[in-house]
């Protein structure tokens, strides 16, 4: 393995002998310059990991040595070594993107502590989290021999996405892979779950019953707006517990997190389903029954989502809440902007929901399109894109507004999506739907042992197109495929992220409730 290679420029460079004696016996290379012109050539000449800079040096200044060496190289990190504590000597020094900042005199173990810090960081984390998710690893096998339920596998799934998380900053891909294997493992534990409990939650049978779409607003919701705040409800559509997670760390800034929960989404684990059932407080065969005309079936054309606000104040005058609210939906640019400069308008309601319709759009668009497939490759690279998004968004801009009122946020979405692996052969009539995650009509022909399958609709308060209709759902990373159209289907699906299903990801999604600071 080559030398980690350090550049040292220090007037008094003779003095710091010892430190570097110090430094090469812990195997380091050093080299040692006395002034700051002579770093700036140095760096230009030779390639350093880590450059050690004094800020008092005869002829031009460390901070002008420091500004010269990032105009250049950019990427090395700089130590800054100073014994004047100035506070604007500091300001300077930060805002030339040092790497560290040390006062004299400085010892060897504060040197080398820098060092790892800044050089040994990648591969001391990488061993750290390693050592960390190999002593869960055997806890969390364990669990999946134990009847668990609901709470229990919110408590996994934040585990599971935690360590996630923490392997995707890692170098180790041989644990990433151990970790994918244990994550398919609970994913076809929690189908089970599901498969078993289904049609009891629908039914609000059993115990350690989970909050569903259509009792969101009423359990969680309603209780916040008694409150003296106003409220926002912000609903980020197909975002996962993951995306969340790495989009909570940019609103720490501005919010203050009083909850953060899982909920479970109905089945089918789309927006037409979980979306009005969230809004109408009702299952999707109770609207279907209600509200006929605000109703629309998978063989209806046009949208599915247009009666939102509608679902919503019938909501709102069904359980006698007498309180300003506005709705706002936005699919566009031109949307996200206009909200951003009526966002002041809100602040005089009780109630206010903007519904933000791009992280779905993302998925759709990573399965049409090669340059955002290429972008969002896999689960690391879709969290990477929906961050970046996030902080360049018009959305962040509105929160941001919001943040300056005193006011409770709630962030929360209609379902998850999941990354498809393995094609499952189903049948189906010219009528069938064209989700790759559930299918339902009159004439379905599958492997039962494939599939979760819901023959009677009514059981779970689905609405029943045709006499003989019903459902079936793929489970863990399957999606369906035509056997006439095969090989197509699963070359361009393959690798997808899709919707529909039963997944830990699709169904165990966040709410979060933030005050703002």
């Amino acid at each position: 393995m080559q030398k980690i290679k350090i550049l040292w420029a220090d007037d008094e460079i003779d003095l710091l002998k010892p430190h570097i004696l110090f430094l090469e016996h812990k195997g380091y290379e050093v080299v040692a310059v006395t002034n700051g012109v002579d770093a700036i050539e140095t760096c230009r000449e030779q390639h350093f990991d880590l450059v050690f800079l004094d800020e008092h040096m005869p002829g031009i200044s460390g901070l002008v040595a420091l500004t010269k060496i990032k105009e250049e190289q950019p990427e090395i990190p700089v130590v800054m070594i100073t014994k004047n504590e100035e506070e604007y000597i500091m300001d300077e020094a930060i805002g030339s993107k040092i790497a560290d900042y040390l006062i004299k005199p400085v010892n060897p173990n504060q040197i080398l502590l820098s060092i790892k810090k800044l050089i040994d960081n990648k591969r001391l984390v990488t061993e750290k989290t390693t050592q960390g998710y190999q002593q869960d690893f055997r806890n969390i096998g364990m669990a999946f021999q134990d009847k668990m339920g609901f709470t229990e596998w919110c408590n996994l799934y934040r585990k599971l996405v935690f360590w996630e998380l923490e392997l995707s900053q890692t170098t180790d891909n041989t644990m990433a892979d151990v970790f994918d294997m244990q994550k398919a493992e609970a994913n076809h534990n929690f189908c089970k779950y599901i498969s078993d409990n289904y049609f009891d939650f629908m039914q609000g049978k059993g115990e350690d019953l989970p909050i569903l779409s259509h009792n969101l607003m009423s359990k969680k919701v309603f209780p916040l707006i008694t409150g003296e705040r106003p409220v926002f409800f912000v609903l980020i559509d197909n975002l996962r517990f993951d995306q969340w997670r790495v989009l909570q760390p940019v609103l720490n800034e501005y919010f203050r997190v009083e909850a953060d929960e899982l909920y479970m989404s109905i089945l089918p684990t789309t927006t037409h389903y979980c979306r009005n059932a969230i809004f109408a407080g009702m299952y999707p065969s109770e609207i279907e029954k209600r509200m006929p005309k605000f109703w629309s079936n998978d063989e209806d054309e046009g949208g599915k989502n247009m009666h939102e606000e509608d679902f919503l104040k019938d909501l709102f005058s069904r359980s006698r809440i007498d309180a300003k609210f506005s709705y706002t939906k936005v699919t566009n640019l031109d949307g996200a902007k206009n909200l951003v400069e009526n966002i002041s308008n809100m602040f005089q309601n009780k109630f206010n929901v903007i519904v933000y319709n791009f992280v779905d759009a993302l998925s759709h668009a990573r399965t049409d399109m090669h340059v955002i497939r290429e972008l969002a490759e896999d689960e690391k690279a879709y969290r990477s894109v929906t961050l970046a998004w996030f902080e360049n968004s018009p959305l962040f801009e509105t929160l941001k507004k919001i943040a300056s009122k005193d006011v409770t946020v709630v962030i929360t979405t209609d379902h998850g999506s999941i990354r498809v692996h393995e094609p499952v052969k189903i049948v189906g009539d010219r009528n069938t739907n064209t989700n790759l995650r559930y299918k339902q009509g009159k004439n379905l022909s599958y492997e039962k042992k494939e599939v979760f399958e819901v023959k009677d609709p009514a059981k779970v308060f689905l609405p029943r197109q045709h006499v003989s209709s019903g459902f079936v759902f793929a489970r863990n990373n399957d999606f369906f495929a035509y056997p006439n159209n095969y090989n197509y289907y699963v070359n361009h699906y393959k690798n997808t992220f899709q919707h529909g299903g039963i997944s830990m990801e699709e169904m165990l999604i966040p709410f979060a409730v933030l005050h703002s600071k």
